[in-house]
């Protein structure tokens, strides 16, 4: 069967380049942050190709997007298979999006095939899974697997004082219908690109997804006192950016200490005044902090706050923390794995067991039903920038695997 079951190849790389244009970069990347006006066009897009392919559309009331297509069994519970259509600032072209047009390019598939599958399928497009412009990140779909709550994610604010709500409504896609599942479901399946360089370093073609790292994410505020860089002497100095330096740069020692599959960042650095003769008398900063055993993850916030306490004495600096989310690390379920693994045995495709490194929507969807996921190949491991790229075969044999499984689990073979 599988052998029989191949997507359309160019149809596949068109609709790519389609979504790519929306917001499309002079740098061949993608700006397309999520709830702007290009999230707004790339979703009416969505919504037309959906229509098109004969789906049954509903947008619920964090602005999720889904479409059904029956299946012959009224009783079947659906799978479901997305990702999403926002980006980092500046970011990739197939980071979320190849998976929702994976998606799409199934059910398309289906048609062209005259197949019928017993479950009902619905493909999906999640909200703010970035969490670029709307922190935290994954949000509609931990709204929507009742991990976080509706109303406090819709008072969450931008850089601007802009609330999620206002931005929903604003690009008319605060939808109807109610936020979460209304009926079990079957699985989910979700295509991505790795963002990250194993595959390509292991020379194979695709990914099966065991496991999601957890992760914390925060940020700490040192508060000093600003002064006349000149005039001040260095021994009545209360310096809140020397504190934070002292701590970004312990994040990155912290990782190589606690594991090999341990990461740690700052992606985020705020300084008041800012002005190159006075000395900095308030930073706020970031850390995100990975790996994929969960007491490492705690360890390494316990590090963070002790290094933050330490740093503020040295300095006679004050300071607070926020940790602005916790994601425990998943294990997707063996049924799902192993249907992906089986997919792309049949298709002759060189795989591998892997461990993604980066948050999904499907890290919360594994709370509602069983979940699997698909990588395909990042050349050269970028991510989250305009140099992120995955060939046309990588992206047609990942799109492969996941439409190969989803149909193995839609029509009750898995």
């Amino acid at each position: 069967m599988a052998n029989e079951f191949n997507i359309d190849r160019n149809r596949l790389i068109e609709t790519v380049k389609e979504q790519a244009a929306i917001g499309g970069t002079d740098g061949g990347g993608l700006h397309r942050l999520a709830l702007s006006d290009e999230d707004k066009q790339v979703r009416d897009w969505f919504h037309e190709q959906m229509e098109a392919a004969d789906l049954d559309v509903r947008i619920d009331e964090m602005g999720n997007m889904f479409g059904r297509r029956p299946g012959t069994d009224s009783d079947a519970a659906p799978v479901l298979l997305g990702s999403h259509l926002d980006s980092q600032p500046n970011g990739g072209i197939y980071d979320g999006a190849l998976g929702v047009v994976g998606a799409l390019e199934f059910v398309r598939t289906l048609d062209d095939q005259g197949i019928e599958t017993k479950h009902p399928i619905e493909i999906v497009n999640w909200t703010n899974e970035e969490g670029s412009r709307f922190q935290p990140a994954m949000m509609a779909s931990g709204v929507w697997a009742g991990v976080h709550d509706r109303d406090a994610m819709y008072a969450e604010t931008d850089a601007e004082g802009n609330t999620l709500r206002a931005e929903l409504e604003r690009i008319g896609y605060r939808g109807s219908a109610p936020v979460g599942p209304q009926e079990e479901y079957e699985a989910y399946l979700e295509l991505h690109v790795e963002q990250g360089p194993y595959l390509e370093e292991w020379g194979q073609s695709v990914g099966i997804v065991t496991d999601i790292v957890g992760f914390t994410w925060g940020e700490l505020t040192f508060r000093g006192e600003p002064d006349h860089t000149g005039a001040t002497p260095m021994h009545h100095r209360s310096d809140a950016l020397v504190a934070a330096a002292d701590v970004i740069v312990r994040l990155r020692r912290l990782a190589e200490d606690l594991g090999e599959r341990t990461v740690a960042t700052t992606g985020v650095v705020d300084a008041t005044p800012n002005s190159i003769n006075v000395i900095p008398g308030e930073v706020t900063f970031t850390w995100d902090a990975r790996d994929p055993d969960d007491a490492v993850v705690e360890a390494a916030f316990q590090r963070v706050l002790a290094e933050a306490e330490r740093a503020a004495e040295r300095e006679g600096v004050d300071w607070e923390w926020e940790e602005r989310m916790r994601a425990p690390s998943v294990k997707f379920a063996d049924r799902c794995t192993e249907t992906m693994a089986d997919a792309a045995a049949s298709l002759d495709y060189d795989y591998t067991d892997i461990v993604a490194g980066a948050g999904h929507d499907a890290t919360h969807l594994a709370e509602v039903c069983d979940t699997g996921m698909v990588f395909a190949v990042s050349e050269g491991g970028k991510s989250h920038s305009e140099a992120e790229y995955t060939n046309w075969d990588d992206c047609y044999r990942a799109a492969n695997v996941l439409a190969n499984a989803a149909l193995r689990v839609a029509t009750g073979a898995a």
